[in-house]
């Protein structure tokens, strides 16, 4: 049972929108601190609230809890304290993985292990409507059923930022040009413009006019939405919001991270989010909490204090981390 402190606490997380992940002890083996129904919340900074295990636990379910997050994809996390046999994962730690579920070592347990269930809980995706006329009041209101957070939006904000799934301009004029070369500047994924293919060409001219580039240009689709002969505007908000269903799905199958970034950069972004502490072999939480030092031009992490002193004993050039 979800404590009310950690359920009121994912309620606030929620309304200010952002992610976090549900970690919670499915089966704990003896003689391993901590209970199964335990639960923690886990945010994108490695902040646990709750418990979930001891410190060593708390490094491996941290981890990945972050890779979770990117992923947006539940995970069976097993901890046990024997070696692994398997894959490499994107910090260099040999792992055993089956679809839905990953097992790794955890040398510093004392003796039990631990099966915890990590599940995030991602903000709705947002998609931001400029205009005040009967297809945006459409669009919002349809697309509140879709999981979407739709959000009115004028010149005077708020700002498109790279977080959002889709900017819908149907404004038929007013504050157009700003809000689509916002949205393109900040890289929104979706961005719909209300027009005809006369008027939609003439607005893509005063932007090009206005020095946007060509390839960025390409991206405003024009008009809004897939052709379904919609005539009403609910059947033209329905057009719309199947054209940005379609790009959520997309990138949800490719994965991306919450941050929008590609396959290539989210499979760095990974690698960057877990390490390996070079002392005692644990998977850890690459993030300002856990200990560090810089080293050779790289920050190397640690799952203890007493691990990164070893390492700065044995070499003395280490500094430590800002």
């Amino acid at each position: 049972m979800i404590p009310d402190a950690l359920s009121q606490r994912a309620q606030e997380l929620g309304a200010a929108g952002v992610g976090f992940v549900w970690a919670t002890v499915v089966r704990a083996q003896s003689p391993t601190s901590v209970q199964a129904g335990s639960v923690a919340l886990v945010q994108g900074d490695g902040t646990i609230e709750g418990f979930v295990g001891g410190v060593c636990a708390e490094h491996s379910v941290r981890a990945y809890s972050l890779l979770a997050l990117r992923s947006g994809e539940p995970v069976l996390l097993r901890i046990l304290p024997d070696a692994v046999e398997g894959e490499v994962d994107p910090a260099g730690v040999e792992v055993a993985s089956e679809d839905g579920a990953v097992t790794v070592q955890n040398p510093c347990l004392s003796g039990g292990a631990i099966e915890v269930f990590l599940e995030p809980a991602l903000p709705d995706p947002r998609v931001l409507v400029v205009g005040d006329t009967p297809i945006a009041g459409a669009v919002q209101q349809i697309g509140a059923q879709l999981g979407l957070h739709l959000v009115a939006v004028d010149a005077e904000g708020p700002e498109p930022g790279s977080g959002d799934l889709g900017l819908v301009v149907a404004s038929h004029g007013r504050d157009e040009l700003h809000m689509l070369r916002r949205g393109l500047e900040s890289g929104v994924p979706y961005i719909g413009l209300v027009a005809s293919r006369k008027r939609g060409a003439g607005v893509i001219g005063e932007l090009r006019a206005d020095g946007v580039p060509g390839e960025l240009l390409e991206r405003i689709d024009v008009p809004a939405g897939i052709p379904i002969g919609a005539r009403t505007a609910p059947e033209i908000a329905l057009s719309i919001l199947a054209k940005i269903v379609t790009v959520r799905r997309d990138q949800a199958e490719a994965p991306r991270s919450p941050a929008g970034e590609t396959p290539a950069s989210a499979s760095a972004a990974a690698s960057e989010a877990i390490a390996v502490d070079p002392i005692c072999g644990m998977t850890v939480a690459a993030v300002a909490s856990t200990p560090s030092v810089r080293h050779e031009g790289k920050t190397v992490y640690f799952c203890c204090e007493g691990c990164k002193a070893k390492f700065q004993a044995e070499h003395e050039h280490a500094a430590v981390a800002d």
